[in-house]
């Protein structure tokens, strides 16, 4: 897809992690370290089921307590505070705190990125609780990944989970070759016998009572036979009931006579050894005793390095053994797994054929791969997100209704701004809330930060202290303006590094230098200080001839903007108007030969800054008594907002591949200062013409900052007074820079502007309330 949102990069795992002694820690740990192999970062979030943990390995960078709720929504706050892309959990109910392991729920409902939610256990007979819990976790999930077929069907018709929601991802195995058994048995004292294993942690459920009670007939065929049985006693079982079930075991070895065929290792093995243990298997049995079990490790691992495997029919093994690449017995059937056993010693090219078919299916299995395939499911949730936002649940902190009954606007608040600029200017980037001094200063910016002052200035509720502060801050940014103009090219600089060095060797964009113009155009008419009048005049008119070589139409729609403030206060100006008049139809005349009844727009891709474009062509036509501008500029505009405007709410075009024609238009990520730049646009056609259709969509716009957007999350932090820089697939992103702090202000200070005006309708004007509305 033209439009589609880079892959993701960082995710968090949540699961239970080596050096716990169980399968799903062993899991997650596999994977982990498969996805950091594949260019991904991983945060992984461990569960504790006992009071100090375990001595994790630096892969786990948080820790929860399984019983401790609190735990839960701290992880949740650590992940959103750690610009994490994507959350994959690790589900079992057993493993997480509360009835069915539902306090694991209250962390998903805080996270602000997708979530992916590996299953573990898929249950035919779940309880009441254990049904809610999971349909919950559905709903809190963007995808199920599966490691069986089998559940797919089981989701889908007993939980009422769409197929398109549940995705297969086999169990990782590790990446073998597919090797001579006998190369590993001297290792492990086994060299001339033959082997027979089963692997992994003991519990009574395994069913390894009845694979000893079939061998006394297999011995009396093969008396070189050995079997392992590899693992320590499963943790839970440990802690309940000791070591009843291994004792019961050797008690029943040595009733029946085999303790030279069986051989019992007490230990939790590393994944080399493992490996080394499989190599030298000749057949591998797994005797389960229960038919419900949807995924095996223990089986995974066995048929991806090519074994022939005998099994019970349960769930998995039924899958991962059809097709000749095992054999089945009943379960708890001591006779049919001795015959079987026995067969397949007796058949070798049956029992190689097996473990070729085996290492061959399996191959698509290997850890790499699974972790490439967990990437795409990662990018097709972001993909489906870009598509279709999942809204989080809105807080409402700020509510914003433009209505007949009232308006309620948030008050103008310059803590932010003013932390953002120091004695240079102000600062373009921040890391969170937080000036970044990195980066250091633009022209954009320091242009952007005097109009807002000085039109916040303006308003009726400014108090003499209020004013003070804005003149401080208004010299700063004047002065800033004042220093990055070059009189040697008559243009302007734009980047400043935080020393104080213009990054440029003669001028910035004329982007940059538009918006120059637009606020000193905007200083003219707005200052009150007449001082700073003549420098910004003086300024103004040394830097607008070079306009008049600008092709760019938003350099010239910016510039549009700013001769059009200036000639509110000298009107007379026959050098601006000339200008003026010159870049208006310049304007004019990109949109009337790009123009078309479908696609009234100036270029084949709608991209930044959009609504600064009909705005100047709205405010050049009434200037100028040219009815063909304005009624341009209004189609247009009308356009842009049709288009941007999806469930009632603004959906402004994301920068992350913008709108070509004939194309897809990108949705993520939104920005700031594209709701600005149309807030501004539509009251300016709003006070042209007074259709109240420009007053809902500007009232749209401005929500859109408070949280009628498509995640119902507010950008406007009003405990910082600052903007948050973007409206991501799945989350705001938190740094408040410069730039969209400063959208936010303006568009604040327009709403302001305009109720303050006479221009709205004398219904509402007479049952307007302000509340809240001091300026801080």
């Amino acid at each position: 897809m033209e439009n589609s949102y880079p892959n993701i990069r960082t995710v968090s795992v949540i699961g239970n992690y080596l050096p716990r002694k169980c399968g799903i820690a062993t899991f997650t740990s596999d994977l982990v370290q498969s996805l950091t192999s594949t260019d991904h970062t991983c945060i992984t979030i461990a569960m504790n089921d006992k009071k100090n943990g375990y001595d994790y390995p630096s892969d786990v960078q948080f820790e929860i307590s399984q019983e401790k709720l609190t735990d839960y929504y701290t992880a949740a706050d650590y992940l959103n505070t750690h610009e994490v892309d994507m959350v994959l959990l690790q589900h079992e109910f057993g493993i997480f705190g509360g009835p069915s392991g539902e306090y694991i729920l209250t962390l998903l409902n805080e996270l602000k990125m997708p979530v992916v939610t590996t299953l573990h256990t898929v249950l035919t007979n779940p309880s009441p609780k254990q049904l809610q819990v999971m349909k919950r976790l559905a709903q809190l999930s963007d995808r199920f990944v599966v490691m069986s077929k089998t559940a797919i069907q089981i989701l889908n018709t007993l939980y009422d989970i769409p197929r398109g929601q549940i995705d297969f991802i086999p169990h990782g195995i590790p990446d073998m070759p597919f090797g001579d058994p006998n190369y590993y048995k001297d290792e492990f004292d086994l060299l001339g016998r033959k082997v027979l294993l089963t692997f992994g942690l003991l519990s009574p459920n395994k069913g390894i009572e009845h694979v000893i009670k079939s061998l006394p007939d297999v011995v009396k065929r093969f008396p070189d036979l050995s079997y392992v049985v590899l693992g320590a006693t499963h943790p839970n079982v440990l802690k309940t009931e000791g070591e009843k079930y291994r004792r019961h075991l050797r008690q029943l070895v040595e009733d029946l006579d085999l303790t030279e065929h069986v051989i019992f290792k007490n230990e939790f093995v590393s994944f080399e050894k493992l490996c080394h243990y499989l190599s030298a298997t000749d057949l591998y049995i797994t005797p389960y005793n229960q038919a419900e079990q949807i995924t095996s490790g223990t089986l995974a691992y066995a048929a991806g390095i090519g074994k022939a495997i005998i099994s019970t029919p349960y769930w998995y093994a039924k899958e991962m053994l059809s097709d000749g690449r095992g054999k089945l017995v009943p379960f708890k059937d001591e006779k049919a797994m001795a015959e079987a056993v026995i067969e397949m010693f007796d058949d070798e090219a049956m029992r190689h054929k097996m473990r070729k078919r085996s290492y061959e299916y399996n191959r698509n299995a290997t850890w790499t791969e699974v972790a490439r395939q967990y990437a795409d499911v990662f990018n097709e949730v972001r993909s489906d997100h870009n598509q279709r936002p999942r809204p989080h649940n809105a807080s409402h902190e700020n509510q914003f209704s433009f209505s007949d009954v009232h308006l309620n606007l948030p008050r103008i608040n310059i803590n932010h701004l003013a932390k953002m600029t120091d004695s240079t200017g102000i600062l373009q980037h921040a890391k969170f809330s937080v000036a970044n001094r990195f980066h250091g200063y633009c022209t954009d910016d320091n242009a952007r930060a005097l109009i807002v002052v000085l039109k916040a200035q303006r308003l009726s509720r400014i108090s003499g202290s209020d004013s003070a502060k804005f003149n401080n801050l208004s010299n700063r940014y004047l002065s800033f303006l004042l220093h990055a103009f070059n009189e040697e090219t008559g243009r302007f600089y734009n980047f400043m590094s935080y020393s104080r060095l213009w990054l440029e060797e003669l001028s910035g964009s004329e982007d940059s230098h538009g918006r120059a113009l637009w606020s000193l155009g905007t200083a003219v008419s707005h200052s009150k200080q007449n001082s700073d009048i003549t420098l910004a005049s003086t300024l103004f008119m040394r830097a607008l001839p070079i306009t008049e070589s600008f092709e760019s139409p938003r350099s010239i729609a910016f510039s549009l903007l700013g001769i059009d403030a200036y000639l509110n206060t000298f009107s007379g100006d026959s050098k601006a108007r000339r200008i003026y008049s010159v870049l208006a139809e310049r304007l004019f005349a990109m949109f009337d030969e790009h123009s078309t009844d479908e696609w009234p727009w100036l270029e084949e891709i709608v991209t930044y800054s959009n609504g600064k474009l009909p705005h100047a062509l709205i405010l050049a036509g009434e200037t100028l008594k040219r009815n063909d501008m304005q009624q341009m500029g209004l189609k247009s505009l009308r356009w842009l907002l049709e288009i941007q405007k999806e469930d009632e709410h603004f959906v402004p075009i994301g920068n992350h591949g913008w709108y070509k024609r004939n194309s897809v238009k990108a949705r993520f990520d939104q920005q700031p200062l594209e709701a600005n730049n149309l807030l501004e646009a539509a009251i300016a056609a709003y006070e042209l013409d007074g259709d109240e259709y420009w007053l809902d969509h500007a009232r749209s716009c401005f929500s859109w900052f408070l949280g009628k957007n498509d995640l119902n999350l507010s950008l406007y932090n009003p405990k910082t007074g600052g903007c948050r820089d973007g409206l991501h697939i799945d989350s705001v992103n938190l740094n408040e820079g410069a730039e969209s702090t400063l959208a936010w202000l303006l568009s604040l200070t327009a709403m302001y502007q305009l109720l303050e005006s006479d221009t709205l309708p004398s219904k509402k004007m007479d049952r307007v309330k302000l509340q809240n509305s001091k300026i801080v």
